[in-house]
């Protein structure tokens, strides 16, 4: 009997991130579209959100330009996204033993607020005939200022074009994820040579308003977090980092845990970026940098563990997804 393939599709997986600014000059502008984002943070009434956006980006933009100075002066961002992209891709059109004529999945990178935009990648997936798209956040751990603002933008490009989508908005929990976590975790350690040093997992800040209005993103953290301790003896803690604005944030903050640990008597300490999975800004300047010193100067040693980046358990946890997500519009083979 001869077996054929039927209901190919041209399918487009698109990654959703956050975006970061490809030099100094777009840091000002790159500020402006974060801050006018009211998911993020609401500046007033919803009239002066652009207007307040555009001041506090001129504010902000001379101290920002200074950190990226001091990680190469652009955001990683991009470079690492599209570098998972085509990693993806690669494991997604050769899978063992297929025969499928031709590729069948292209993998494109879309990003909030700095190119390529979002709405500019879903045109370009039109214009490349994407007959199934999927769109994929980059946050494990939801919430509605991260996943939440990028699927969005995402379900309105996709709606002007005859595009069948769906979405992918969390995946905290997948084991591939949190294998991924205690591979680098357990490397992290290594760095060590010794049995005394403690786990700090770092996650992003958000308002508190935001957790008393339902937003899952703190109970998320915890449930990957316990997912890695099952799997690796440590003790660890958790803090947060990166709040903007006067607003009440989750905390305690990376800065107040470490001086905590610090007067514990901890001196060996390990920092986990928990809700990155791609360096940027927050791991190479708030953590590497600012976090690093200042254990230093409470005669600590901290190091971080390496954000999984294009870890192979990362682009496996991505592919196993993906493929999960699309059952029923994937190409089956009939005998004929």
């Amino acid at each position: 009997m001869r077996k054929e393939a039927v209901n190919i599709k041209n399918i487009g997986v698109i990654l959703l991130n956050l975006g970061g600014p490809d030099s100094l000059e777009a840091v000002r502008p790159f500020l402006y579209n974060l801050f006018s984002d009211r998911k993020i943070i609401k500046l007033g009434p919803s009239f002066l959100q652009k207007p307040f956006a555009w001041m506090i980006s001129g504010l902000r933009s001379r101290k920002t330009e200074q950190m990226y100075r001091l990680i190469g002066g652009k955001s990683p961002l991009l470079d690492i996204t599209l570098a998972q992209a085509a990693a993806l891709k690669n494991s997604l059109n050769a899978p063992p033993g297929a025969h499928r004529p031709g590729p069948l999945f292209n993998v494109y990178v879309g990003m909030t607020y700095w190119h390529p935009f979002i709405e500019d990648t879903v045109r370009e997936m039109y214009g490349d005939d994407v007959e199934t798209a999927l769109a994929v956040s980059l946050y494990p751990q939801y919430s509605i200022a991260t996943s939440g603002s990028a699927l969005s933008k995402f379900t309105e490009a996709i709606r002007q074009y005859p595009i069948e989508s769906s979405i992918i908005s969390q995946w905290f929990d997948h084991p591939l994820y949190i294998e991924a976590l205690v591979d680098v975790i357990k490397k992290g350690l290594e760095s060590f040579h010794r049995d005394d040093a403690a786990v700090l997992f770092s996650a992003h800040s958000l308002p508190v308003s935001f957790i008393e209005s339902g937003d899952p993103y703190a109970e998320h953290i915890r449930t990957t977090i316990e997912g890695v301790a099952t799997r690796i003896d440590i003790p660890w803690h958790l803090s947060y980092q990166s709040k903007t604005g006067p607003v009440k944030w989750l905390g305690p903050t990376t800065e107040e845990k470490i001086l905590e640990l610090s007067l514990r008597g901890i001196k060996n300490l390990l920092v986990v970026p928990i809700s990155f999975v791609s360096d940027h800004i927050e791991t190479l300047y708030e953590i590497d940098i600012l976090y690093k010193r200042r254990a230093r100067e409470l005669g600590m040693r901290l190091e971080r563990a390496e954000s999984l980046n294009t870890h192979p358990l990362l682009i496996a946890a991505l592919k196993d997804m993906i493929l999960k997500s699309l059952n029923g519009l994937l190409p089956h083979e009939r005998e004929a």
